[in-house]
């Protein structure tokens, strides 16, 4: 299927004011997108070949660092990796517009670039707030995981509950409701910078989690991630 024609400055701040920051891309991120949508508009389809290898010397990366960002990029649904092979991937890029994880509560950013898209207000306070600003808003978030840790499943008490950064403040992880989970204290500490997905599989590893479990957990980062997991804001009356 071959892409519409787009406008390059549109679509650019589409990418740059609200794909970006609405899905906490690291830098690296943002050139691997970047990379590929540029490559997928010059052929004029949404589906494109590329070698992750070639793609990191072009970009400066290591290939390590060119696989994860591709890696996260398929999970939070701004690309859909159809083939993986060591010679080649094969993958179809989705536009800033199309973007899964956008979702509800987009149309304040997205209505300021261009795309004039109705939504309810209430979604877009949600989108705007910042979770880590109150105790009450943080309480949300611990409701909403129903005191359960969010990657081991463990149930915790209270007073050893912790608000983790799904994507890290160090790269860029925002104070969103699609970016906090209510996890025990200890996946707080041994999950640190490391990727969300990377965490789950040492979990499943150490045997904190069964294969059912992992899968569970990945589908509930994607949808994280899509805005289907959202808290009840204070004094809403939910």
């Amino acid at each position: 299927m071959k892409t519409k024609k787009v406008n390059p400055g549109l679509l650019w701040m589409q990418f740059e004011d609200v794909l970006a920051p609405r899905l906490g891309l690291s830098a690296k991120e943002r050139a691997v997108y970047s990379y590929l949508l540029r490559h997928s508009l010059v052929v004029g389809k949404v589906r494109l070949q590329f070698a992750v290898i070639a793609m990191a010397r072009n970009l400066g990366l290591s290939n390590g660092a060119a696989r994860q960002a591709v890696r996260r990029l398929d999970e939070l649904g701004a690309l859909r990796v159809l083939e993986r092979s060591k010679t080649g991937h094969i993958a179809e890029m989705r536009l800033p517009g199309k973007i899964r994880a956008i979702g509800a509560g987009r149309n304040d950013a997205l209505a300021a670039v261009g795309l004039g898209i109705a939504g309810e207000p209430s979604a877009a306070s949600l989108e705007s707030t910042d979770f880590m600003k109150s105790w009450a808003l943080r309480k949300t978030i611990h409701k909403r995981e129903r005191g359960v840790c969010f990657y081991c499943l463990r149930r915790t008490l209270a007073n050893v509950r912790s608000l983790d950064h799904v994507v890290p403040r160090v790269r860029f992880g925002r104070n969103s409701y699609r970016n906090l989970v209510s996890c025990c204290l200890e996946c707080n500490s041994h999950k640190g910078d490391r990727s969300a997905p990377d965490f789950l599989r040492t979990l499943y590893r150490q045997g904190r989690l069964r294969p059912v479990e992992l899968d569970a957990r990945l589908r509930a980062l994607k949808d994280l991630a899509a805005g289907k997991l959202r808290p009840a804001l204070p004094g809403n009356g939910k």
